[in-house]
């Protein structure tokens, strides 16, 4: 018997919690920072399984060890928090938190964890090492997993030779996808302010109109990827909102833009971000603009690049246990911000999806050709995974995954 199934033997008695944790924590979703039910729910999980436990690493993070003998240092991590979105799915166990939702599966992986570290605590005779689980805050505004390295991270945990995530995605429930190298893109949100000269509605001419000049930037923005990119660099960019004026006769001062930036290396990152300010500045001095503008930086998110040889380890114990199920992901253009834990320690890392969307469904509307609008995505207020078996390839993939690293260490059967 392999170590996986040695391991997850187990599930189907924990099944029931593992589902009965995912429905309580969606019916309790907490934003960025405010995590402390879910933190003090991992946290308890932890603790009842035998892992030393440490609570509030970089606010609501929590962290847990469980030594067992001679081995790599495996850590695997799973995000706490939701978004300020209003709930749509009609689910029995829909949020009970106005305005907030897991809309991106968070407490799925949070459920899978808690699930995973039962196991591998049930079972140390099939492994050996250090297992580092950790829970982390705030993954949405891409300031979670710097706040855990801030705040003595390293100081608090075993040196990971390797770090392991995953994430629940709108693919058919049981799918598991591995992708070396780009993975996910990196995200920067830009707040410009173009500064204009107030004046009367219906005297122009005494003026200097914002509205025009942030109109003619978005339009010169909008060349950047398709004219200054080669047709194989993929990149994304968004301007998300205008905001200018109080009434149709008046004249403002000023036009605020919020534009959002995907890239996938540091090159292409910084080439559309230099094009985007010298666009703006430019159409500033054509406008005749009083002031220069201001480009503020509100968030950003690093590019997940996973490291092969890791990556590849991990697909071959993917196909190994999944079969046809495991698969090669596409790239993605969503973003997170995972890669800056191993960046912290200096060592690799691969993260991987895993689907949640109804199988049948997801047949027939790729049957359709109609996946993109009939399956709800993560961030939406529809986004529903289904329990099973989404939670049950959760937990054997977070398995699978690190006893590829754990399992020829250990002193049970292999």
């Amino acid at each position: 018997m392999t170590s996986s199934a040695t391991v997850l033997r187990g599930l189907e008695k924990i099944r029931d919690w593992v589902e009965d944790f995912y429905r309580d924590l969606h019916r309790h979703p907490e934003l960025g920072f405010q995590e402390h039910r879910t933190a003090g729910k991992a946290a308890g999980a932890l603790h009842e399984a035998g892992y030393t436990v440490t609570e509030g690493i970089g606010g609501t993070g929590v962290i847990g060890v469980l030594r067992n003998g001679e081995g790599p240092t495996v850590m695997l991590r799973a995000d706490m928090d939701a978004l300020p979105v209003t709930e749509r799915t009609g689910l029995p166990y829909a949020s009970e938190t106005e305005g907030v939702m897991h809309a991106c599966g968070h407490d799925v992986h949070v459920a899978a964890m808690a699930g995973f570290a039962r196991l591998m605590a049930a079972a140390t005779d099939a492994w050996g090492g250090t297992l580092v689980v950790l829970f982390q805050p705030s993954e949405e505004n891409g300031d979670g997993a710097t706040a855990m390295v801030r705040d003595g991270l390293a100081d608090t945990c075993p040196h990971p030779d390797i770090v392991l995530a995953q994430h629940v995605l709108p693919y058919p429930a049981g799918y598991v996808g591995t992708r070396a190298g780009s993975f996910l893109s990196a995200a920067d949100s830009l707040k410009i302010t173009l500064h204009g000269q107030g004046a009367h509605g219906s005297m122009p001419q005494a003026g200097i109109d914002p509205v025009v000049m942030a109109a003619m930037a978005v339009v010169r923005l909008q060349t950047v990827v398709s004219r200054e990119l080669a047709a194989t660099t993929p990149a994304v960019l968004t301007v998300g909102s205008i905001t200018s004026g109080t009434g149709p006769n008046v004249i403002p001062d000023r036009a605020v833009l919020q534009l959002n930036i995907r890239t996938y290396d540091d090159a292409t990152r910084t080439q559309v971000l230099d094009a985007v300010e010298r666009i703006v500045r430019a159409e500033a001095t054509a406008s005749r603009s009083p002031k220069e503008p201001e480009i503020e930086r509100i968030a950003a998110f690093p590019p997940t690049i996973n490291d092969e040889a890791p990556t590849d380890k991990v697909a071959r114990a993917f196909a190994d246990y999944f079969g046809t199920d495991a698969h090669t992901i596409d790239l993605q253009t969503a973003s997170e911000d995972m890669s800056d834990l191993p960046r912290a320690f200096g060592v690799p890392y691969t993260y991987w999806g895993i689907g949640g969307a109804d199988p049948q469904s997801y047949a027939e509307a790729n049957s359709k050709g109609t996946v993109a609008q009939d399956i709800p995505v993560n961030h939406s207020p529809f986004f529903a995974p289904v329990l099973q078996p989404t939670l049950d390839t959760g937990v054997k993939a977070l398995t699978t995954a690190a006893l590829a690293w754990l399992a020829g260490t250990g002193a049970g059967p292999q």
